[in-house]
């Protein structure tokens, strides 16, 4: 299976675009509302879940020690909030058919 290319904000402007025949203005506009939509629900703390895609989570890591591999010194990594993605159960399922 050859690599996939990378899917922009454009891409889902334009799809917007032909599939509900809005203008690519407006197609643009809800694109850039519901990202920002996400992004202050992220900021807030809150989790994000699209049924059927999947749920943005944030977690937070605690301090802990990490080794250069290079030179095998210790160094401390500080606490940090990170943003992972788990896929439904249904996306698992559409990936592994498409495989």
């Amino acid at each position: 299976m050859e690599p996939a290319g990378t899917l922009t904000r454009a891409d889902l402007a334009e799809a917007l675009h032909k599939e509900i025949g809005l203008s690519r203005a407006d197609s643009a506009k809800i694109v850039e509302q519901v990202l920002a939509h996400m992004c202050e629900a992220l900021s807030k703390g809150e989790n994000v879940k699209i049924s059927g895609f999947g749920t943005f989570v944030l977690r937070d890591k605690g301090e802990r020690v990490g080794r250069n591999p290079k030179t095998g010194v210790e160094v401390p990594i500080a606490p940090r909030r990170v943003l992972t993605f788990r896929a439904s159960q249904m996306m698992r399922e559409r990936i592994a058919a498409a495989s």
